[in-house]
């Protein structure tokens, strides 16, 4: 068995594999105790526009990992400090689409248990990859990682 590499965060899980099992618990929930959204919020539309927009921040920010020649994935060394792109609005925009695909899937399917799950899973990001991702980049990029998140909020 290999250990993980010193050069990377340590983070509890992979973000997607967060975001998915969250979503899918609230399906699981709302199997055994089914609570749709209130009538006004049946709407499909915001949850399609969500979800959309999800995937578009999601793909424009895998992009300015490759522009960069750095690793979105958390198990592996970050090459490159990210600036531009949606990183100059969110030191996270992957992790905000992915809280954009949680909420467009929950409120387009009317379920809200779904859309409940949100918070826990915004909070396991937060503390059980965030946290450690900021911890891992100031230590290796020093004063440039720690301008930067002076200068760029965490969401957004």
């Amino acid at each position: 068995m290999t250990r993980q590499s010193d050069d990377t965060p340590g983070v509890i899980a992979p973000p997607p594999l967060i975001t998915v099992g969250l979503i899918a618990g609230g399906f699981i929930l709302d199997s055994f105790w089914p609570v749709s959204l209130p009538d006004l919020a049946l709407d499909p539309l915001p949850g399609i526009l969500a979800l959309t927009a999800g995937f578009l921040v999601s793909a424009w920010t895998v992009l300015e990992f490759v522009r960069h020649g750095t690793n979105p994935d958390p198990y592996r060394p970050t090459t490159a400090i990210i600036t531009t792109g949606p990183f100059r609005f969110s030191r996270n925009p992957i992790y905000l689409a992915f809280a954009l695909m949680h909420a467009g899937v929950g409120i387009w399917t009317g379920k809200l248990w779904v859309v409940a799950m949100l918070l826990p899973a915004i909070a396991i990001v937060r503390y059980g990859v965030i946290a450690p991702e900021e911890r891992y980049l100031e230590r290796k990029f020093g004063d440039a990682y720690v301008a930067y998140k002076n200068s760029v909020r965490r969401w957004l």
